[in-house]
């Protein structure tokens, strides 16, 4: 007499053991999908870029394919890479924090004065609306080929974004803050650092979110005018020799670099003010 078949048996013995692999690669994918939607959009992105490469045999001076991208990036050493990295990172770090050191007193001193405000923000526009990439050969025989003009440049990117999102979050702050401020005898100096700067605070983190990426940005268009070392520098050097595949390779590091930065401030935010953080992100 045979035994009773149980149901956990029949399903096992009505679904293939392949076909049992595809569900669990399915589910796999359907997981990856809900939990990491703009890498798995970035990696489908860059097998599209692969067979668009290989389907119409692109040649690498035109497009190089992801594949030839990192045999560029493998050619050359880890010294090299990490001696013109560095570069650019040291110099767009120095620049972002020139631009804080400035942007957050300046705004400061615009809200507090309105006729300073009125004689220094116009400044501050025209000086912004000039293209840097324009001004930048003029700063660096100005100022020579040291670490300074590229400061100097990336310092004039940085600083705008800091000072008009500052300036608009002190101004942000609720009326009724401010006269219950004043009815507890406080000073315009203890108003604005016990009241105005924390409300502000949230737009700070926010501008130097958008400032951060801008510095190395700032550091590559310093590079591309005048520099012996850089990313920028690589790139254009690259570029020149029509080795357009070495030159990608310098993109992706300024890619990681931007998206490291990035999220370096917004860890910075969750450590000294976790209460400005969305709800979402908190």
């Amino acid at each position: 007499m045979k035994s009773p078949i149980t149901y956990a048996e029949s399903s096992s013995r009505a679904v293939p053991r392949d076909d049992r692999a595809g569900f669990r690669f399915i589910d796999w994918c359907s997981c990856l999908w809900k939990r990491h939607p703009a890498l798995v959009t970035g990696l489908g992105l860059v097998a599209l870029w692969q067979l668009g490469c290989s389907t119409f045999d692109v040649p690498t001076y035109l497009l190089p394919s992801p594949a030839q991208i990192l045999e560029g990036f493998a050619a050359q050493p880890i010294s090299t890479w990490a001696l013109h990295t560095w570069t650019t990172f040291r110099v767009a770090m120095m620049g972002f924090g020139l631009a804080i050191a400035v942007s957050i007193p300046l705004a400061v001193m615009l809200v507090s004065s309105e006729s300073l405000s009125r004689a220094v923000y116009p400044i501050i526009v025209a000086i912004q609306s000039v293209p840097i990439v324009a001004i930048a050969p003029i700063i660096i025989v100005v100022l020579g080929t040291s670490d300074l003009p590229r400061v100097v440049i990336t310092f004039l990117i940085t600083f705008f974004p800091i000072v008009v999102t500052t300036a608009a979050g002190l101004m942000a702050t609720p009326p009724e803050a401010i006269e219950l401020s004043r009815s507890l005898r406080a000073g315009q100096l203890r108003c604005m650092l016990h009241v105005r700067l924390p409300y502000a605070v949230p737009y700070i983190f926010s501008s130097l979110k958008v400032s951060v990426t801008l510095s190395l940005i700032g550091a590559v268009v310093a590079e591309f005018v005048a520099a012996e070392r850089g990313l920028g520098y690589f790139i254009q050097f690259s570029t020149v020799y029509f080795k357009l595949n070495q030159a990608f390779g310098a993109l992706l590091i300024l890619v990681a670099l931007n998206l490291t930065t990035f999220k370096a401030v917004g860890a910075l935010q969750r450590l000294v003010a976790p209460w400005s953080l969305p709800k979402r992100d908190a």
